[in-house]
C-alpha cells in the first residue's frame, strides 16, 4: 500500500465515522461555519479551561472531506494547549496552501489531508473546520465563511 493510498483510507475512515461528533451540553466556546460552495454546514463546541482545550464536538453535514477533515481535527486538537492548537492550525493552513510544504511527523493522521491541495476548490472543505475553530475561541459570534 503506498501512502496515497493509506491517505485515501484515513479519510474514508473519518468521513464514514467521524469522531467527536455532536454538541457538548454546556460549551465554553462555540461557532458555526459554512461553505456555500459545496453546502457545507458545521458548529463546532468546546469546553477551554486553564488555557487547554478539554473536549470538543463537531456536528452538522458535509461533504467527505469536510467530515473527515472535522474528524481528524477533532481529534489532533482535544487535549492540547491553545498554543498548541494553534501551532497545529498554521501547520495545517501551510499543507493545505503551499504546494511545497510537506506535511511534518508531528501532524500525524492530518497529513492525510494533504492530497487536498491539489484541488483547490476542496480546500475550503478541509479548512472550515479549523476556521470555525478559530472563531470559537476567538468568542467570535459571526458565522465563518469560506466565501
Amino acid at each position: 500500500m503506498d501512502l496515497a493510498d493509506l491517505y485515501r483510507d484515513v479519510i474514508v475512515d473519518h468521513n464514514r465515522n467521524p469522531r467527536n461528533r455532536g454538541r457538548l451540553p454546556q460549551p465554553s466556546h462555540s461557532a458555526e461555519g459554512n461553505n456555500p460552495l459545496c453546502g457545507d454546514q458545521l458548529r463546532v463546541t468546546l469546553e477551554v479551561s486553564d488555557g487547554v482545550l478539554r473536549d470538543i464536538r463537531c456536528e452538522g453535514r458535509g461533504c467527505a472531506i469536510s467530515t473527515a477533515s472535522a474528524s481528524l481535527m477533532s481529534e489532533a486538537v482535544k487535549g492540547h494547549s491553545l498554543a498548541e492548537v494553534a501551532g497545529l492550525f498554521g501547520q495545517v493552513h501551510q499543507m493545505l496552501t503551499s504546494h511545497d510544504a510537506v506535511p511534518g511527523p508531528d501532524l500525524g493522521k492530518l497529513a492525510a489531508l494533504s492530497g487536498v491541495r491539489e484541488f483547490p476548490a476542496r480546500v475550503k472543505c478541509a479548512s472550515l473546520c479549523w476556521h470555525t475553530l478559530n472563531a470559537a475561541l476567538a468568542g467570535d459570534a459571526a458565522p465563518v465563511s469560506t466565501e
